[in-house]
């Protein structure tokens, strides 16, 4: 792959996941190594990395249940059944831009069946299509009055998704980072982490979703990769709003790993200064090799 490549040449997710690397694709993939054999996608969240890398084998863990199940519900059924039961759904429920009752009825339906084919169909009427769970395991997003459907984009999206992941190439696992076995991995394998950042604002971090401690295992986790001889790339960011992930840049200055900085709008930009002014945020790609 070169660094030119659009991303319309990506399969996008059809789950719109908090922190989705699908518009940063184009600057990721290139600095990824080309000869992996096994790519493990350590929090895969909507999988839109692991989704695109070349690889004989990708492994997407998420410590999700719902996620996972989904998952494995669609690798199973495919993408005729799957596009059918969407289609007799809401037809079933009569959902619409504006129907919130329906989506309700759907809703309750969920929460009380778990049926986890209906979670897709709620997130395509859920409020910007984003996914959110009450502490009881239960669906809470509202309704996305005049701005959410299942469209003729998101139809396609799921397409392209289901018909890749049908194929053996593609394991799900549903462990925390912490319990996922990697004793099997070796050098020719390629492990990609897109934790929640420490110093951003976002809903998994509600509730100190994710704090000092978790910052710490992973990083330990991934110098352990390190003296294994296990390549890896880690997403983050070491500066947004004014604040600095301290813990992150020591640890980079500690073990001498590399930081290619990512930008929107100009790509790779390792050589060139960055903008330190109130309100950056610096998204990097921290690799080991």
């Amino acid at each position: 792959m070169n660094k030119t490549m659009s991303k319309v040449m990506f399969i996008k997710s059809p789950l719109n996941y908090t922190g989705g690397k699908f518009k940063l694709l184009s600057q990721l993939l290139p600095l990824f190594p080309q000869d992996m054999h096994t790519f493990v996608d350590l929090f895969c969240g909507g999988c839109n990395v692991g989704i695109n890398v070349q690889a004989d084998r990708v492994i997407f863990n998420d410590i999700t249940p719902q996620l996972y199940d989904l998952y494995r519900q669609w690798q199973k059924d495919g993408y005729d059944n799957t596009i059918q039961y969407v289609e007799n759904r809401i037809q079933h429920f009569q959902l619409s831009k504006t129907n919130e009752a329906g989506f309700l009825q759907l809703r309750e339906t969920y929460n009380a069946e778990r049926d986890i084919r209906d979670l897709f169909v709620l997130i395509a009427y859920a409020f910007n299509h984003q996914i959110r769970f009450n502490s009881a395991g239960n669906f809470n997003m509202p309704f996305g009055r005049n701005r959410s459907e299942f469209n003729k984009t998101m139809k396609k999206n799921l397409e392209n998704f289901v018909n890749q992941i049908v194929s053996s190439t593609y394991v799900f696992m549903n462990q925390s980072f912490e319990q996922l076995d990697l004793s099997a991995l070796t050098p020719a394998d390629f492990v990609y982490c897109d934790p929640p950042y420490l110093i951003t604002t976002a809903s998994y971090n509600e509730n100190d979703g994710w704090n000092e401690a978790c910052e710490y295992k992973l990083l330990g986790l991934l110098d352990q990769c390190n003296a294994r001889g296990i390549r890896f790339g880690l997403s983050n960011v070491l500066e947004n709003k004014g604040r600095k992930n301290d813990i992150l840049i020591e640890w980079i200055d500690k073990n001498n790993y590399k930081v290619h900085h990512l930008h929107m709008t100009y790509g790779n930009c390792n050589y060139h200064a960055l903008d330190k002014s109130v309100g950056t945020t610096d998204e990097v790609l921290i690799t080991n090799y």
